[in-house]
């Protein structure tokens, strides 16, 4: 019977969907997602016409449709709403910030890749950077020295943040220096599962090193005892899965589980539920890795099916709960483990059979069943496994062959050995010394097989590598597949197998016999209304896609920055952007910060859609080389800009890119006022004549629709700040008027006392990244602190954000 492969568009496009959204290129992938779903549903509703007018039915084919449509939905909101519960995680992580996480160990600890220590994952909730906590809900994989926490317990590392490599399937990566504690236990399971744990740790500590590594490992997934050295073989070997719980696990314990159900002649409903019950236990005993969630979301269908009274078909269970967890954890798109898990499974699902019946006329049913599932998973699998290691493992079949026997016993003696470690540790210990045989059969075979020559042949690395390598197996099998099972076979067709070929004959005959058009019966053609609902539905799913793919993400500021924020010094290195609120989804903007995409990210997060008025105070790249991200991201109302333009080229490009983007564009001058959105503003100062670009800087003062007033100085020297303390103090401007002061050129030495006194903010912003220049000197923190200001500088907070509290300005700072 031909495999059911109905739901593959679905789970294709929820993982093509999911690792899209969730890569570096978000922004630019929304619309592309938002072109290909509207194309695939519109070929949905064209399928489902042309199936019409030949008669057939179209409900399957809306189904489908819709579906597809849905499963979009769900991806992309999920992405979405999770990316807003993030917060500065991500960000904080590009910059390579220290922070302090709190949350819960939610993986088994693995040995560090480099150096001591240990690995794991950690479900953080709050994020401490920069002196700001800020609620943020992701994983992060901590490296630190020292013994590791349990699983469940909850811990509050400092770490310093980094990307994750690729196929972490995680936020971030963070290493702490010092070993970290627990700040509070396990929950009831995590100390019950760390009891079982520990205890079978125990039991096994005196047998032989192979049985002290496997035994755990086969049982629980437990690989931090593992010799190094048999940790290679089981690699090369292609044994790994051995100690990577995974569906063949769940398989072996739910048949343990089924059995004794039989045997206590459980009626059906207790024994769905006894095996529900057995496979929650069996995921906090062995933790929820990713390949053990998809294990168990697949158990978790086929269970639902048998109480449907449904076929509980391999593929369609494996899908339905693939794309389940990748509505659910989008992230686990780019997983390796969870791909090779699904990868291993479906390749198995799928090839085992029809591979198995190729091989029979060659050597016998039972062995050909036994050689087609590692041939089945290896073929799936390879691709994937090039990503990791650029090799192949010429003799991972045969080692496979080899050690599938002793799996069994391993795995159930095991368990069995873990159960009964706590209350019986001398009954527990002799029954993993009986586990111990299989594991020294399995690694028997992974030592023998790593050591034959040829067992590892380099491969082309990297994306070139599995695709050619996935070419090269689909050329295999197309070739090997297509030729019916014993034709052309030298010892012929079996005949068990023509026995069972009638059989199929006998059975389609009696199916057409039953068939209404067998009887001359009128099949139905679905109504036009019908079809017209369909149409419908697929609409208004893929106007839902849209809406949740380009407006949900940009509803508002990110996590980090507060909703009523009214002024922001953007965090975008070595420059100048200073973004002050003129409406609910608008700011005046003052500089646009080097060249890159910090500012434009910085007013995503913000919140900005619309640029009421763009000042760039003169022409250096440290304060216009961000213009083009700034622009092609939102609308510019106007522009102003410096009198000189200087340099040349910088201020040419600068003039050329707003007249691109059709912005109109007015040359400052001293006592210029007028209203950008809910902001009035005034030019202090803009002297072309001053010497040189940061003299002739634009000095702007700026008055929001709640009252605070702010004061940016662009690079202005020394002599350009004196100058403008004179104007202030000719033009009767009252000393201390000042809440929030952008201080002139990064924190320089070069800052008036004078115009620091007349200015007196509140707070004064300093905005400055890693340099060569000293920025910001003591000199230029001091003089401010001097007079009562607040010093706030984007090196240390990020991003920094001022909101009006009680009266008073209140900060925050965000990644």
């Amino acid at each position: 019977m031909s495999p059911d492969l109905r739901l593959v568009p679905v789970v294709a496009t929820a993982w093509v969907v999911a690792w899209t959204l969730t890569g570096p290129w978000t922004a630019a992938a929304r619309p592309l997602t938002v072109v290909g779903a509207l194309v695939a549903l519109g070929c949905a509703a064209a399928a489902a016409a042309g199936v019409r007018r030949r008669g057939g039915p179209v409900g399957p084919v809306v189904a489908h449709g819709a579906l597809v449509a849905a499963c979009l939905v769900a991806v992309a909101a999920s992405v979405a709403v999770q990316t807003a519960a993030r917060g500065p995680l991500a960000g904080l992580a590009e910059d390579g910030a220290t922070a302090t996480v709190d949350g819960r160990v939610v993986s088994s600890a693995r040995a560090a890749v480099h150096g001591d220590g240990s690995r794991w994952v950690l479900a953080v909730d709050t994020v401490v950077a920069r002196g700001v906590r800020s609620a943020a809900v992701g994983h992060v994989l901590v490296t630190a020295p020292g013994d590791p926490p349990r699983f469940g317990a909850a811990v509050r590392p400092r770490v310093r943040l980094a990307p994750p490599s690729f196929g972490a399937g995680v936020v971030a990566a963070g290493r702490a220096t010092t070993p970290v504690a627990e700040s509070a236990p396990p929950g009831p399971s995590g100390r019950v599962t760390h009891t079982l744990r520990t205890a079978l740790l125990d039991v096994t500590d005196g047998l032989s090193d192979q049985a002290r590594g496997l035994v755990p490992g086969a049982a629980v997934g437990d690989t931090s005892r593992v010799p190094a050295e048999l940790e290679d073989a089981l690699r090369v070997a292609g044994l790994t899965h051995v100690t990577a719980v995974s569906g063949s696990h769940f398989a072996i314990v739910l048949t343990a589980a089924g059995a004794a159900c039989v045997a206590l002649r459980a009626p059906p409903a207790v024994r769905v539920g006894l095996l529900a019950a057995v496979g929650v236990g069996f995921v906090l005993l062995v933790r929820p890795e990713p390949s053990v969630l998809r294990a168990a979301w697949t158990c978790a269908v086929t269970l639902v099916a048998l109480v449907l009274g449904r076929p509980a078909a391999g593929f369609p269970a494996l899908a339905t709960a693939a794309t389940v967890l990748l509505v659910v954890d989008p992230w686990q798109a780019r997983s390796f483990g969870f791909a090779l898990s699904c990868a291993a499974t479906a390749g198995i699902v799928l090839l085992t059979g029809p591979l198995s019946r190729r091989l029979a006329p060659w050597c016998g049913r039972s062995l050909a069943f036994a050689l087609a599932v590692p041939l089945a998973a290896q073929a799936a699998c390879g691709p994937v496994l090039i990503l990791l290691d650029p090799a192949l493992p010429s003799t991972a079949v045969l080692a496979n062959l080899l050690a599938a026997p002793a799996l069994v016993p391993a795995t159930v003696l095991g368990l069995v050995a873990t159960l009964a470690a706590p209350w019986a540790p001398g009954a527990a210990g002799a029954v993993a010394w009986l586990a111990g045989i299989p594991t020294g059969w399995i690694a028997t075979v992974a030592t023998t097989a790593a050591a034959l020559p040829g067992a590892r042949l380099p491969w082309l690395a990297g994306p070139g590598g599995a695709v050619l390598l996935a070419l090269a197996t689909a050329v295999v099998l197309t070739f090997v597949l297509r030729r019916p099972p014993g034709r052309g076979w030298p010892v012929g067709r079996a005949p068990a197998d023509r026995l069972s070929a009638l059989r199929r004959r006998v059975r389609r005959a009696h199916r057409s016999r039953r068939s209404p058009g067998a009887r001359g019966g009128r099949v139905r053609r679905p109504g036009g209304a019908a079809t017209a609902g369909a149409v419908v539905l697929v609409t208004v799913l893929g106007v839902a896609l849209g809406t949740v793919l380009v407006v949900a993400p940009r509803t508002g500021p990110a996590a980090g920055v507060p909703p009523d924020w009214q002024v922001a010094a953007c965090d975008v290195g070595q420059g100048d952007a200073l973004v002050v609120r003129s409406g609910p989804r608008a700011a005046v903007v003052v500089d646009v910060g080097p060249p890159g995409d910090g500012a434009a990210r910085c007013l995503r997060r913000l919140g900005v859609d619309r640029v009421d008025l763009l000042v760039l105070s003169h022409f250096h790249a440290d304060h216009v080389g961000g213009l083009e991200g700034v622009l092609a991201g939102r609308t510019v109302v106007a522009a102003l800009v410096s009198p000189l333009d200087d340099p040349a080229d910088a201020a040419r490009r600068t003039r050329v890119a707003l007249a691109r983007h059709e912005v109109p564009v007015e040359v400052a001058a001293a006592a210029r006022q007028g209203t950008a959105g809910d902001v009035a503003w005034t030019v202090l100062g803009a002297d072309a004549g001053a010497g040189g670009a940061n003299e002739a800087s634009v000095a702007i003062a700026l008055r929001t629709a709640a009252g605070v007033d702010v004061v940016a100085l662009g690079d202005l020297e020394e002599p350009g700040q004196e100058r403008l303390a004179a104007d202030l103090a000719a033009g009767g401007y009252p000393d201390g008027a000042v809440e929030v002061v952008k201080m002139a050129h990064h924190g320089s030495a070069a800052q008036s006392a004078d115009l620091a006194r007349r200015l007196a903010p509140g707070v004064v912003l300093v905005s400055v990244g890693q340099n060569d220049y000293g920025h910001p000197t003591r000199t230029a923190l001091d003089l401010y602190r001097a007079v009562g200001s607040e010093v706030v500088r984007t090196d240390r907070c990020g991003t920094a954000s001022l909101s009006v509290r009680a009266g008073g300005l209140a900060l925050a700072c965000a990644g």
